[in-house]
């Protein structure tokens, strides 16, 4: 197989992965603005919505897609849509990672015994949900706005100077200090959070094989039932999980990608196929955990 029909498999697999992400992303998303609508959501729903139509954003924003293709029809230069799509992606990865966070705080405050210290801050989490979400959005906004002065449309003029990531969008050299400065912010940001995930995620499995035990204490396995908090926290576990692979394996390709300056085809579809991984098989996670997905689902067929 020649090196240029390796690539165009590899980019039909992942035109596959991101139809199909959103695709699944679109469907749980309506579902949860029926459930929000209802007047019978829970404030994990509101931040579930939120992750569900940042996964879809990330997708749709993505290289021949739907708002590289918006603004394809608008005739609008390539220095702008160049641009607009990487501050986008930019801005849906952090979002991401922050509220993916804050789902599994979420879920560890509110299985927590009453005992615990983490007990009295349940009610001030869900008093200041909204709070807490617009403050997420304004950060990714505001820390991911340097990509409108550093990324504009290839050209040929001083060509070794730029490293080009796609046919027609190119990365500019940038101060090394303010480089460094979003470099440290960044970083900073997602390994503190992959920290907080990790601990989070531990201190759940904890309560869950506690809970267990006194479950096995009481009943005989064969009596025991999973109970909704119990298979909501098993699901959080799972994303986070996988999220966390994910995100150090698409961590280390950019930082090499970085260090080398060099953006290889074969690199770039198969980073696009990681960061796009979580994106697309959460929303399947999501939907096989939760029973209310498929009541809204018949009511809306009937």
């Amino acid at each position: 197989m020649s090196s240029l029909s390796f690539i165009s498999s590899l980019e039909n697999i992942l035109y596959f992965q991101a139809g199909l992400g959103i695709l699944d992303n679109m469907f749980l998303l309506v579902v949860y603005i029926f459930i929000i609508l209802g007047n019978k959501y829970k404030s994990i729903d509101l931040i579930s919505c939120q992750l569900t139509f940042v996964h879809m954003m990330t997708f749709l924003a993505g290289e021949n897609f739907w708002l590289a293709d918006i603004l394809e029809s608008l005739r609008v230069e390539n220095d702008f849509k160049c641009k607009a799509t990487f501050y986008t992606k930019r801005v849906m990865r952090g979002l991401s990672i922050c509220i993916t966070c804050l789902l599994s705080v979420f879920q560890a405050v509110t299985i927590c015994p009453s005992t615990s210290l983490l007990a009295k801050f349940k009610h001030k989490l869900k008093k200041y949900m909204i709070s807490t979400l617009f403050y997420i959005w304004s950060f990714n906004l505001s820390v991911s706005s340097n990509l409108i002065f550093y990324v504009g449309a290839y050209t040929n003029v001083n060509e070794t100077k730029q490293l080009k990531v796609t046919k027609s969008c190119s990365l500019f050299p940038m101060n090394y200090f303010i480089k460094g400065l979003i470099l440290t912010v960044t970083t900073s940001r997602d390994v503190f959070l992959v920290a907080v995930m990790l601990t989070t995620s531990a201190y759940m499995v904890i309560l869950l094989c506690r809970h267990q035990r006194q479950c096995k204490q009481l009943h005989s396995i064969s009596h025991l039932r999973v109970s909704p908090e119990k298979r909501a926290t098993q699901t959080i576990l799972l994303l986070v999980v996988f999220f966390v692979v994910m995100y150090w394996v698409d961590f280390i390709i950019s930082v090499t990608s970085d260090m080398l300056w060099m953006y290889d085809t074969v690199i770039r579809i198969v980073q696009k196929f990681v960061v796009n991984a979580y994106p697309t098989i959460a929303p399947f996670v999501q939907i096989s955990s939760d029973r209310r997905i498929v009541n809204v689902v018949k009511k809306l067929q009937s």
